[in-house]
């Protein structure tokens, strides 16, 4: 016999609790018998977190037993739930393995070998961009968080801000070929100074910091993730001097 669940949450015609349409989502998939309440005005929750002593909605009540919001329920059916706090690489992850899929794609369209110099320099470069793009999405996060560790940007503050744009720029010149010098000398000087800040603060000083490289509100730990972002950004600006070199 299915078990008796009734959600509790707010459906105004002004907001639909997410966190609501997740429990409800949840209690359906785990087959209980669901009694879905809504609370159609701030009056009416207000009145119901008052009557209950709780905070917040929604508010999981099973077989009459109150089992709080949504990630109690969670945990009630065995669910992780991670802190708010918790360090992951979930961020870096799904940007790397996107560039890189893309990168996949523009090689099989273009009737390239899959397995090519040209690859790697493309899923770098592709890489770069979207990184520029977490960063510069809140560049005073960024900040905050890049001149916790940056040598060049703890003396000269407005690097920090500078950073996102030149990362931007030399994923963008990559692609393009575009003042091939300049883009590499871009990359190397980048690469090469948040390389060596990232082995002072990680390595050298055993400092636990989060990594700016995805964006100053991420819980990214500082170390190996911003030290490979910055060593392809090396790579990158060494292979494009050697093929100016060699032409």
């Amino acid at each position: 016999m299915a078990h008796q669940a009734t959600l509790y949450r707010m459906v105004t015609p002004d907001h639909v609790c997410p966190f609501g349409l997740k429990a409800r989502d949840l209690l359906l998939r785990r087959g209980y018998q669901l009694d879905d309440r809504h609370l159609g005005s701030r009056e009416q929750t207000d009145r119901f977190l008052a009557e209950h002593g709780v905070d917040t909605t929604p508010q999981i009540f099973i077989d009459g037993e109150r089992i709080g919001g949504y990630d109690n329920l969670r945990r009630y059916v065995g669910q992780n739930v991670p802190a708010h706090e918790h360090t992951s690489y979930t961020p870096v992850l799904a940007i790397f393995a996107t560039t890189l899929l893309a990168t996949l794609a523009w090689q099989w369209g273009d009737g390239n070998p899959l397995l090519a110099t040209q690859t790697l320099a493309r899923f770098i470069a592709l890489s770069m961009c979207v990184l520029a793009i977490m960063k510069l999405r809140d560049l005073e996060s960024f900040t905050n968080q890049f001149l916790g560790y940056d040598l060049l940007a703890q003396r000269v503050v407005r690097y920090a801000y500078v950073y996102p744009f030149a990362e931007a720029f030399a994923g963008i010149g990559m692609l393009s070929g575009v003042m091939p010098l300049l883009v590499a000398l871009v990359a190397l000087f980048i690469g090469t100074m948040g390389a060596v800040s990232v082995i002072k603060a990680v390595y050298v000083d055993r400092r636990e910091l989060r990594c700016a490289c995805v964006g100053g509100d991420s819980n990214v730990p500082l170390g190996f993730v911003s030290l490979t972002e910055n060593l392809m950004m090396v790579a990158m600006g060494l292979w494009l001097l050697g093929g100016i070199v060699l032409h």
